[in-house]
């Protein structure tokens, strides 16, 4: 419950943010507030997904994208990574992901499929996004045991199935 409100407070923000238009606070936006997309409808999405570190990224099968699932207005982003070397990631800084009671991410085992036709099992983890077109800290455990913070950005989404109205 109090994820959503986080979630909801945080769309809530970005989306007057907008509205309120730029050039009035002491910050310029990289992007203008019309490139940010306004609350997405339920669906399922294919989005892009950047973030600030090569080691760091989508697997090259997937083409930089992930799959984003928007239900009841929460983004949810499932992304396969590149290997099995990232074991867990944590929505927010890594000094916090190694508190007591933090919630980590689990990672799923996905299998992808490069364009040779072969195959290999990687690590792949749902997301929560808490907006489009921004950065956003999301933290993540490598193999040999130390957190690590990193800014990631989701963006670009494109409709995979027909939204219901």
């Amino acid at each position: 419950m109090r994820r959503t409100s986080w979630l909801a407070g945080a769309l809530l923000c970005a989306l007057l943010a907008g509205c309120v238009g730029g050039g009035q606070g002491n910050e310029t936006p990289a992007a203008s507030p019309s490139a940010s997309t306004p609350a997405l409808a339920d669906g399922v999405y294919s989005a892009a997904f950047d973030t600030d570190s090569s080691m760091f990224h989508v697997s090259e099968a997937c083409d930089g994208r992930g799959v984003l699932t928007v239900e009841d207005g929460q983004m949810t982003l499932h992304v396969s990574l590149a290997s099995k070397n990232i074991v867990n990631l944590y929505p927010g800084l890594a000094e916090d992901a190694g508190q007591d009671g933090a919630v980590l991410l689990e990672p799923t085992v996905d299998t992808v499929t490069y364009s040779d036709g072969i195959s290999e099992e990687v690590n792949g983890f749902d997301i929560p996004v808490p907006v489009l077109d921004e950065e956003f800290d999301l933290a993540l455990l490598g193999t040999k045991g130390t957190w690590y913070d990193h800014k990631v950005v989701v963006s670009d989404p494109q409709p995979l199935e027909k939204t219901e109205a």
